[in-house]
This record gives C-alpha cells, sequence and structure tokens, in this order.
C-alpha cells in the first residue's frame, strides 16, 4: 500500500514537471530591447512604468499581444504594439502532459513568443513642441526638422545660422580640440576629436554636423578640450541648441599646472 502511495506521490510531481515544461525552458516573459529617436524615453509595458529609459532591455510578460508605450516631454507619447505568436516549445509539452500541460503554460505565458523582440520607436513633436519652433525667432517656419545631409550641403538654415566660436586660455597656446557628442547616435554620429588651433581662437562658422536639426539638436552636444604641455587637460561641453539661440560657444579655461 505504501508502495503505491509512493508511485502515486511520484507519478503526480513527474506529471506536474512534464506539463510545465513550455514555461520552464521559455519562462513566463521574454526579453526585449526597445530604443527610441530620440533616447531617453520612460517605458511602460501594458501600463505598468517599468522605470527604465531608451534605449532598455526589458522582461515583457509573454501574452497574444503586448503594448509599449513611450513617454517624453516635448514630444507625443508612443505606442508600439507586439503580436504574439504561438511557441512550438509548448507542442513539447502537450505532446507530455496532454492538455493540462497547454493549459498551464497559456495560463503562464509561455505558450506565446514574441518573434521580434526589438522595439523601435521615432517620437514626434508635441503641437505645442512644434508651435514653440515656429515661434521662435531663431527658426524660420517649416525649418525645424530640415536635416543636414551630404546631398544637399548648405541647403538648411540651420547650416546658414553663422555661430561665433571662441576660446582662450592662461597661459595661452593651449591646443584646441573638439568633438561631437550625441544621445541619438543613430541620427547624429559621435566624432572622433578634431583638432582646431591654439587658443585664442575666434571665428565664426555653422554647425554642419551631418543628421543635425533643429529639432534635436536639444540632443546633440559640442565637447571642447584644450591641452598643453605642463598642464592638465580640460574639457567644457556645450548644448548644440543652446549655442544656436545664443549663436555663440565660447568659453576660457584656467590652466591648472600638472603635480608630478
Amino acid at each position: 500500500m505504501k508502495r503505491l502511495l509512493f508511485i502515486g506521490i511520484v507519478g503526480i510531481i513527474t506529471a506536474m514537471t512534464f506539463n510545465s515544461c513550455a514555461t520552464i525552458l521559455s519562462g513566463s516573459k521574454q526579453a526585449m530591447s526597445i530604443s527610441s529617436i530620440p533616447s531617453g524615453a520612460r517605458v511602460f509595458v501594458n501600463g505598468e512604468d517599468k522605470r527604465v529609459i531608451t534605449p532598455a532591455e526589458v522582461k515583457v510578460p509573454r501574452k497574444k499581444v503586448a503594448t509599449i508605450t513611450l513617454q517624453k516631454q516635448g514630444y507625443e507619447d508612443g505606442e508600439v504594439k507586439v503580436n504574439g505568436s504561438f511557441n512550438p516549445v509548448v507542442i513539447g509539452n502537450i505532446l507530455l502532459g496532454g492538455i493540462p500541460g497547454g493549459l498551464i503554460d497559456l495560463g503562464t505565458g509561455a505558450f506565446w513568443k514574441y518573434a521580434n523582440p526589438d522595439v523601435f520607436y521615432e517620437f514626434k513633436p508635441s503641437i505645442a513642441e512644434v508651435k514653440s519652433y515656429i515661434a521662435d525667432p531663431t527658426i524660420k517656419a517649416g525649418e525645424a526638422q530640415n536635416m543636414v545631409t551630404r546631398d544637399t550641403p548648405g541647403d538648411t538654415e540651420l547650416e546658414r545660422t553663422i555661430i561665433r566660436w571662441y576660446f582662450d586660455s592662461d597661459p595661452r597656446g593651449a591646443r584646441i580640440f573638439w568633438r561631437v557628442i550625441s544621445s541619438i547616435p543613430a541620427v547624429v554620429k559621435n566624432t572622433n576629436e578634431l583638432y582646431l588651433t591654439s587658443t585664442p581662437y575666434e571665428e565664426t562658422r555653422s554647425f554642419n554636423i551631418l543628421g543635425l536639426t533643429y529639432e534635436n539638436s536639444r540632443d546633440v552636444t559640442i565637447e571642447i578640450k584644450v591641452t598643453k604641455s605642463g598642464y592638465e587637460d580640460q574639457v567644457k561641453r556645450f548644448n548644440v541648441r543652446q549655442a544656436i539661440d545664443q549663436q555663440e560657444i565660447s568659453g576660457f579655461f584656467e590652466l591648472v599646472p600638472k603635480v608630478y
């Protein structure tokens, strides 16, 4: 009698193990890579705030349809629906555990699999933000989204906006380098350091940075580095949108001697 009871318990445990085969192998959630242009958007999954910003990897419950909502200040909320497809692992579970096994997988979400776990969304400016661009005296109407490209160099109002560049240091004769730092590298690429000249430096020039628009210039920064033998390197960063508004990018570097 005890032997039969033992065999029965083992049988139940085994059946439960097989019946949750797909759940064990696939899990009730699936990793998704979520990105946006511009980046830095808050991520919500099926209405739940995941407390991360793009780009990010998020564990998403397996469902027939998952709703990914992205929010970023100054832009309309974005929504992407990701459809789940049948998870082939369930077939093995049904063969081993029958209908109960399939029901377990359906209940846990392992029944579903997201064939395309990469989510990408490109934001549109909110109506209020668009109006602000039009009202901005530094931007001509219709120019907010015109992009700097190799195909039509000098064609945008942005490229024709003259910016005063001025840098000086004490002592003078420091070498000046600059580079682009972008939080939207898919549109505006980061660049390596480029040598300008030595301090003092003054010139008028435009921002002919490929991919740049008035709209995305808030997500782009110019880094200026000065170096001089015997002194510590110094770095300053300037937001491109702010520089456009001020029509100037300038700074003074008080160099500090190296301590050996």
